[in-house]
């Protein structure tokens, strides 16, 4: 079986050497990037399956870094980083990584949010392509394009289609504002956020049972939308 490949981008060789004595002891392939620039011709050439970006680096800082890889791939990322502020992980929350630990961290910890996140990858890749929800009488058919809400098929909008598209794919976890605004209509409409909530409020319109206090499609203040993963 194929071992996970996993990026460390970090500017202190100290930590490079530890992160990957550690992560190689549990399995893992380990990269190594000194630089924003380095890592995202990494990513090309290697394609990791998971990124551990450090924030505090010269010339191009871990969140230009992820807002540029943002552009060209999926791939996770958890930030690795001495800045621990809320307001920090919530920017890079919002630009797109998985997660976030701050220095210094329990190795133990490291690994255990590095397999958690690659689950959650991985699940997303090979993950249902069927989702019932029986306690409100909705399933989403995604192979089918097809959505049937208590008892009857409902039409959606090829916008609303492709939206809920995006929520079912990844099922359980927070799609971001721009995340979803720059997949479905473009880099332009990132900062477009408002635009998004009036299509959740159509989406949440079909199916919901009571739109104003939804439970398949809940909003992240701040952040996103989450689809409820199906039971």
């Amino acid at each position: 079986m194929r071992k996970p490949l996993v990026l460390v981008v970090d500017d202190e060789a100290p930590i490079q050497r530890f992160v990957r004595a550690e992560l190689e002891a549990q399995g893992y392939r380990v990269l190594l990037a000194p630089s924003g620039a380095e890592a995202l011709e990494r990513i090309e050439d290697d394609r990791p399956d998971l990124v551990l970006l450090d924030v505090m680096m010269p010339e191009m800082d871990g969140f230009e870094t992820l807002r540029r890889l943002r552009q060209r791939s999926p791939v996770p990322v958890i930030m690795l980083t001495a800045r621990g502020g809320d307001l920090d992980k919530v920017r890079g929350l919002q630009s797109g990584a998985d997660d976030y630990i701050t220095k210094p961290f329990n190795p133990e910890e490291l690994t255990a949010r590095i397999a958690a996140v690659l689950r959650r990858s991985q699940a997303n890749v090979g993950g249902q392509r069927v989702l019932h929800y029986p306690a409100e009488g909705v399933t989403i058919d995604l192979d089918r394009r097809a959505v049937t809400v208590r008892g009857g098929e409902v039409r959606l909008s090829k916008t609303e289609w492709q939206l809920l598209e995006e929520l079912a794919s990844h099922a359980g976890r927070v799609m971001l504002h721009r995340e979803l605004l720059a997949r479905i209509w473009g880099a332009e409409y990132v900062d477009d956020v408002h635009y998004l909530r009036i299509w959740i409020s159509r989406l949440r319109a079909k199916l919901e049972r009571d739109p104003s206090a939804p439970v398949l499609i809940h909003t992240m203040p701040g952040l996103g939308y989450r689809l409820e993963p199906p039971a």
